[in-house]
């Protein structure tokens, strides 16, 4: 089988098994590496000892993470299992030890001079829920004007992980911000939209904290997701 039609035959059936957009591109994006490496191979017939090359190479020379080694594992698995039709193979049966590392978070003090350096009022409501409601980015992006139940101060919180509706508690602050918020940019459909309407991008949300960090002067190691879990600290 051609790469091209491997890379169509697993895209379709990561369709039909109704996994998330960005669960898809991850997938679709180890798959493209595992297919370069053995691309003057026959993918189909890769032998034991070459799956565990590719798997040591990613570890030791591309280094990567424990998350991303799981990814790389599932996309093959997923790769014989479904497009191929075979058995998995002997060195995809592996169990990956967890580093045992505390996460970083952001204490009380630091959003508070995260928020007080960020004039802008969409930038200063996209920290603010995400922090507030513990939000992943896909799910911030993914907030309609209908999501916010001001009556029963709730957030609706639809196919998150998992494609897993939940609600989360909505406080009388952030109400007050996202009513500001409303009445200045007017969002249409999403609530948090792009300059020309539309959903807002997850760089655009990386590039907001990453300046904000910059500006509070906070020297901790954190992204958009360490803000998603310093709402509990």
């Amino acid at each position: 089988m051609k790469k091209q039609k491997i890379i169509e035959s697993f895209n379709k059936n990561l369709i039909i098994e109704n996994y998330s957009e960005q669960t898809i591109k991850n997938y679709l994006s180890a798959l493209k590496l595992f297919l370069d490496w053995v691309e003057n191979l026959n993918v189909e017939k890769v032998t034991e000892k070459e799956i565990q090359n590719y798997l040591f190479y990613c570890k030791t020379e591309k280094s990567y993470s424990f998350s991303t080694m799981k990814q790389i594992i599932a996309t093959i698995r997923y790769l014989y299992i479904k497009v191929f039709s075979k058995p998995i193979p002997e060195a995809l049966n592996l169990k990956l030890r967890k580093p045992h590392l505390l996460p970083t978070v952001l204490s009380f003090s630091d959003i508070s001079k995260l928020l007080a350096v960020t004039q802008n009022l969409k930038h200063k409501t996209i920290l603010l829920l995400i922090y507030s409601a513990g939000l992943r980015l896909g799910e911030l992006l993914e907030l309609k004007i209908g999501d916010i139940d001001s009556e029963a101060m709730r957030i609706h919180i639809r196919e998150g992980k998992g494609k897993k509706d939940r609600y989360i508690m909505l406080s009388e602050n952030v109400l007050e911000v996202l009513r500001s918020y409303y009445k200045t940019y007017k969002p249409q459909d999403y609530l948090i939209e792009g300059q020309n309407g539309g959903k807002y991008s997850p760089k655009s949300v990386q590039s907001v904290f990453k300046t904000a960090i910059k500006k509070a002067g906070i020297k901790k190691k954190a992204t958009v997701h360490t803000l998603r879990h310093s709402f509990v600290a």
